[in-house]
């Protein structure tokens, strides 16, 4: 399936003006030459904005047939690395019980679901008391997040509702913003939680002026939604890298995707690549690799779609009043350096019987058995890149 990939892109982009910052643990990736370096100082929210912006930039696609148009910026070469909204998880794989420890751009959150506006909530995975881990907290019966140091409780908002060792008759210590803990704005799009990582409260309302990228397929009940999600040990740049590469798949992935036909010089059916680039700019990429085009929406969104008349054979589609129509979605998170996470969702609207009976777990097997065959290799690689890029100065 990843043979859908093309090939990475980047373009360096200009230096982003600066607002207060609050410290972030997201340095500087040490992978990449072109990756910037992302640093910050305190203020009085917890703003993020990133000091220099990302090199993979570039359009958009129109095959993604988009209802709520996201804000993007238009007539600019600055991609500012905060401001945009990041999926955490598919919605699939949260537990409504419990709090979840999630870190995106290495910031620590928490993820809980307050079913008392039921909505899931993204606070700073910090108590303001004396910052244990929030995620290590439970939902107490009034539907509250405890911590489970001292047992402080907050409701949606952040708002500290109760502390049990203060007096009932005594001040109401807990109305203190001291004692409230800071909430991110989330939303929940296409069966995934999304998160904007700034708490300034001019952000409250930001899902009113900027969406997340919507994918209609993913809602779309016609098609197939089945999602999986994988923590992975190297960096998002080398992840989007990597996804972005078709010529690895035969070799990298040899066995676990379909043979190759009709191609004498080499067995495994490595090719030279025909694409070009339709759309590139700050907002992304559309491409065209002749048999599917590609997407990039950055920060996270790579997205894949065969055209329907190459799809199926012209038997085929004579059999159907139907046009088949497949894409493949990867969602590439920076979790730290070092460090990312990948959603995927493959849509259909042929087939889609096979999702309904075939268990889940068999389907994260399959993928998983990809993503293991490019690991060591990855894992290699970027060992080897560190060194020689640390060793080789020196010789010099």
């Amino acid at each position: 399936m990843l043979a859908f990939s093309l090939c990475s892109l980047h373009i360096p982009i200009a230096h982003k003006t600066q607002t207060p910052l609050k410290k972030s643990m997201f340095l500087k990736s040490q992978i990449h030459s072109t990756l910037p370096l992302i640093r910050g100082n305190t203020s009085k929210f917890k703003l993020f904005t990133a000091l220099s912006p990302s090199p993979l930039t570039e359009s958009s696609s129109s095959n993604l047939e988009v209802d709520d148009e996201p804000e993007v910026e238009t007539g600019s070469e600055k991609f500012d690395w905060y401001s945009q909204w990041y999926p955490l998880m598919p919605i699939c794989d949260l537990d409504k019980r419990a709090p979840h420890a999630k870190k995106v751009m290495g910031i620590d959150v928490v993820i809980w679901w307050d079913r008392n506006e039921s909505a899931w909530q993204v606070f700073d995975d910090a108590c303001p008391h004396r910052l244990a881990p929030l995620s290590e907290g439970r939902i107490d019966q009034w539907g509250r997040l405890q911590c489970v140091y001292h047992g402080w409780c907050f409701n949606g908002s952040g708002d500290c509702k109760f502390i049990p060792q203060a007096p009932p008759e005594g001040p109401p210590i807990h109305t203190s913003k001291k004692a409230c803990v800071a909430a991110y704005p989330s939303t929940v799009q296409n069966d995934i939680l999304w998160f904007w990582p700034n708490t300034d409260p001019q952000y409250k309302d930001i899902i009113t002026r900027k969406t997340p990228p919507f994918i209609p397929e993913i809602d779309d009940p016609s098609f197939t939604s089945f999602m999986g999600n994988r923590d992975i040990p190297y960096g998002y740049e080398v992840l989007v890298e990597n996804l972005m590469d078709p010529s690895h798949v035969p070799y990298a992935h040899y066995g676990l995707t379909p043979d190759p036909k009709g191609n004498n010089a080499d067995r495994e059916g490595g090719t030279p690549l025909d694409f070009s680039v339709e759309e590139l700019d700050i907002n992304g990429f559309t491409a065209n690799q002749g048999w599917n085009k590609s997407k990039f929406m950055p920060p996270s969104i790579f997205y894949l779609y065969s055209e329907p008349d190459k799809l199926a054979s012209s038997v085929e589609t004579k059999k159907s009043s139907v046009q088949k129509k497949f894409s493949m979605i990867f969602i590439c998170i920076p979790v730290s350096p070092g460090k990312s996470r990948l959603i995927w969702c493959f849509p259909r609207n042929f087939g889609v019987w096979a999702d309904k009976i075939v268990p889940r777990w068999i389907l994260h097997m399959g993928q998983n058995l990809i993503l293991d065959s490019d690991l060591y290799l990855l894992h290699v690689e970027v060992i080897l890149f560190i060194i020689y890029r640390s060793v080789i100065p020196l010789i010099k």
